[in-house]
């Protein structure tokens, strides 16, 4: 699944312009590479987000292409969340 998608399915961040312009600025890493919204994440990958004065380390634990608003938050694992 795309970066941008998986960001905007799961919730973590709300709309999917927003995940591909916070990717295309180079806040978010991919198992601590630069990633750009067309990546490629598979289960195990480990996501950075730096957005909105917010730091959240995750790792993707399921990918599917819809789910229930409730359900989104088992599609990830936080690591850490940090405030700057």
């Amino acid at each position: 699944m795309r970066l941008d998608k998986f960001l905007k399915v799961s919730r973590i961040i709300k709309r999917r312009s927003v995940a591909k312009e916070a990717s295309d600025a180079s806040h978010v890493l991919v198992n601590q590479k630069v990633a750009k919204p067309g990546t490629v994440l598979k289960e195990g990958d480990v996501v950075e987000v730096n957005y909105m004065h917010q730091k959240v380390t995750f790792r993707v634990t399921s990918l599917a292409p819809s789910i229930k608003k409730e359900d989104a938050k088992d599609m990830y694992e936080i690591i850490e969340i940090t405030e700057s």
